[in-house]
């Protein structure tokens, strides 16, 4: 039998090229001939970590017409953008990569695209040329089912204000949310050009061959087959992707070059007790005020606790008095803590046994990290879909306490959460007790229940075997 080839299409950012970059590998590790098709400014981060696979993966790049436009300033990824203002420009933009891949699929016919969920056009591309398109939304099925179901049933128009709960109907478990905690397409009825290309990409879900999940069956049952049975949708669950990278230098080298030595790193770690440091990162677009940054800070050195800090670079360096860390901060906590300013190794911080938390915005790539090192969470969303996120964590999965995050918002916003609120979250997961031995208890069985679904005839192996089996016939 001919080898089935996979064209793999990720939106250019981070959150989304890693777990594609992860998927292509695993396809590739079951005998899939696996494409990569992104932009050449992007292409180099793709092929520094299949330089390291011994699998069959390629890099096909298609120029960005936005570029040479001048609508995207020079960007090629959301993670260069100047400012979050500029995010619906530049997705409304990657519209103009629609040609390219019709004239790349037209030359190349493979098997199946599999092409992220910011680009709803490209089922009906694929449709021209009769090729199955997979939506990979980067997302589990808790939020799948949530925010289809606040689509579907609109419970948020019938609040009074934004900060009224209000019940998210007909999931398996009862889940209250605020307007203020929806994005803005789905917190009023107003059309934008954003709320629109997310409508469509909601409704390409229905059009397309299906939806491959980053998640596996045991950690939301109940929501995989709500998505499936109650829903109606066909999706396969095939993650965690990122247990394929099994090496120290494949987990250190994750995403953008690391502003850490491994070695390094590692030797800071293995200088600590088990269970003993709190791991603090807020993902690729995590941004936060000169005010927020220092209140931060004050609940690290109030909770107490070890730390390892990972924040955008320029961040602390920012001009004026306002925008420092606490007077002599960094002197005072050198023992303590560890500032990573830049890019961290996440996997490879999070898999060392002297974690014992991790503070996260509940990016679904995070969330699914810290699952499979076995930590439990404090939770702290900021926009995307972190708030259905946190929900998982918090009431579903019971892994994890939330510092109080009431306001969506995209960029570094209003939602000042003090310190003395965050010394209390990082205390209750990491401090002895019986709540936080709960939260341990679980987490650690979510790690194990992940590791077996990535096995040799565990349910996300077996879910993507079938897949393969099906687009193989």
């Amino acid at each position: 039998m001919a080898k089935l080839h996979f064209f793999f299409f990720p939106v250019m950012a981070q959150g989304h090229m890693i777990p594609t970059l992860d998927m292509a590998k695993l396809f590739a590790s079951h005998g899939v001939k696996a494409t990569i098709i992104t932009t050449p400014l992007n292409a180099p981060y793709f092929t520094r970590s299949i330089q390291r696979t011994h699998h069959s993966i390629s890099v096909l790049t298609l120029k960005f017409p936005a570029v040479e436009a001048g609508l995207v300033e020079g960007c090629e990824s959301v993670d260069q953008i100047p400012s979050p203002d500029m995010l619906p420009n530049f997705l409304k933009a990657t519209t103009m990569l629609q040609d390219p891949l019709e004239r790349l699929l037209q030359d190349s016919r493979p098997d199946c695209l599999v092409a992220d969920m910011f680009f709803p056009w490209a089922t009906h591309v694929a449709a021209k040329f009769n090729i199955p398109r997979l939506v990979f939304h980067g997302t589990g099925f808790f939020t799948l089912c949530a925010s289809e179901n606040l689509r579907l049933y609109m419970p948020q128009a019938s609040v009074s204000s934004d900060d009224e709960p209000f019940l998210v109907p007909n999931l398996p478990h009862k889940i209250m949310l605020t307007r203020s905690q929806l994005p803005e397409n789905e917190r009023c009825d107003t059309e934008t050009g954003l709320s629109t290309m997310l409508k469509q990409v909601k409704e390409t879900e229905l059009t397309s061959y299906g939806v491959i999940v980053n998640s596996f069956y045991e950690l939301e049952p109940d929501y995989a087959d709500y998505y499936r049975n109650v829903l109606g949708r066909r999706a396969w669950h095939i993650g965690p992707v990122s247990l394929c990278n099994r090496e120290v230098e494949d987990k250190a080298q994750r995403g953008k070059e690391s502003a850490i030595d491994e070695v390094e790193c590692l030797k800071w770690l293995n200088s600590k007790k088990p269970n003993s440091v709190i791991y603090v990162c807020f993902g690729s677009l995590g941004d936060f005020t000169a005010s927020q940054l220092f209140e931060l800070a004050m609940g690290l050195e109030a909770s107490g606790q070890q730390f390892i800090w990972v924040v955008r670079k320029g961040k602390i360096e920012e001009d004026g008095d306002e925008k420092r860390l606490p007077e002599e901060f960094e002197e005072r906590m050198k023992d303590k803590g560890l500032i990573i300013r830049g890019w961290a190794p996440q996997v490879l911080i999070l898999d060392h046994e002297s974690i014992g938390g991790f503070v996260t915005h509940c990016g679904w790539n995070s969330i699914l990290e810290g699952v499979c090192a076995g930590v439990p969470m404090v939770t702290w969303p900021r926009f995307a879909e972190q708030f259905y996120n946190e929900k998982l964590v918090t009431e579903v999965l019971r892994i994890g306490v939330g510092v109080g995050a009431r306001q969506w918002q995209i960029g570094a916003g209003s939602d000042c959460i003090k310190g003395e609120t965050i010394a209390k979250a990082v205390k209750r997961v990491m401090e002895a007790g019986e709540e936080a031995e709960g939260m341990r208890t679980r987490a650690r069985a979510a790690k194990d229940m992940a590791k077996k679904a990535v096995e040799e005839g565990g349910s996300s192996y077996s879910d993507l075997n079938a897949l393969i089996q099906e687009m193989s016939s």
